[in-house]
């Protein structure tokens, strides 16, 4: 069991819960499946559960660590030779700068109070094939959810826009310490090819769900007339009966298409809307990504 040091504590500032169970750790590193050559950054190392067996395998890592007390401790680590270590806060790291910039594969037992925030700017940074994240077992049930679900909802169709979500495995609290208090599981995260149509569609898709999932028990009819006039709904390319769950993703791009139309033409209301479903806690600014769940 890979017990991390006794003198290291959890901080809860920080959202730390250390992996600990070998067969755990062992399944994520074959599900990374690291190699020689391969230019792959941990987020979070912690007490280097995945950085070592990574380390092993690949030879060479940079991990980035906010929390300075581990950070000091990995950097002295005698057996964490060929790695790389950036101590400071992921959400402010220009991925783009790091070495293997266009080859990157992300790997990370990520704190749950930062999930949505971290993995949309890593998906909104150019050059990144992969990306393997340990998150809470709710927020990997919704980023993969699909339509006409209750997990379904703005940060699932946010995700699925920007890459394909494969579930990996569940990780239950005993494999941590300390233990947390919900189920873990791994994400696979394998962001796509965005043409510069669909990039700059981004914003007009956020503020879209925003509107249609702030009352996803209500008609699409109702949900949409804050931010569309209602002499425009019928121009709208869905059905106006539906539910904000009911859409596909290839649904809200289409209607995103012509949000974005009716903004250029400065018809729209406004983009403030009153998040009523569980995606509430992301922001409501179009240009905004998801915050966290």
């Amino acid at each position: 069991m890979a017990l991390p040091p006794p003198h290291l504590k959890a901080r809860k500032r920080f959202g730390q819960n250390f992996l600990i169970d070998d067969y755990i750790i062992g399944s994520i590193v074959n599900a990374i499946n690291p190699k020689p050559g391969q230019y792959l950054v941990e987020i979070g190392p912690g007490h280097a559960a995945l950085t070592r067996p990574v380390l092993e395998r690949a030879g060479a890592l940079t991990a980035i660590e906010l929390d300075r007390d581990l950070a000091d401790i990995l950097r002295h680590d005698p057996f964490l030779k060929g790695l790389t270590l950036i101590e400071g806060d992921a959400l402010k790291v220009d991925f783009a700068a790091l070495p293997g910039a266009g080859q990157l594969r992300v790997f990370g037992n990520l704190p749950y109070n930062i999930t949505s925030p971290l993995i949309f700017h890593l998906l909104e940074q150019p050059g990144i094939m992969d990306m393997h994240f340990m998150l809470q077992k709710e927020v990997v049930e919704r980023l993969a959810a699909g339509p006409h679900s209750k997990e379904y909802g703005r940060l699932t169709v946010m995700a699925q826009f920007y890459a394909e979500v494969i579930p990996v495995l569940e990780v239950p609290p005993t494999a941590f310490r300390p233990r947390p208090k919900v189920d873990s599981a791994v994400v696979r995260l394998l962001p796509k090819a965005l043409s510069p149509e669909l990039k700059a569609l981004a914003p007009y898709l956020n503020q879209t769900l925003a509107a249609a999932f702030s009352a996803r028990r209500k008609t699409l009819r109702n949900a949409l007339q804050r931010l569309v006039p209602t002499e425009l709904l019928t121009t709208l390319p869905c059905d106006l009966a539906l539910r904000a769950e009911d859409l596909s993703l290839k649904d809200y791009i289409e209607l995103a298409t012509r949000i974005q139309t009716l903004a250029q033409q400065g018809l729209l209301l406004h983009s403030g809307t009153d998040n009523q479903d569980n995606d509430s806690n992301i922001s409501n600014n179009p240009t905004a990504k998801p915050a966290e769940e």
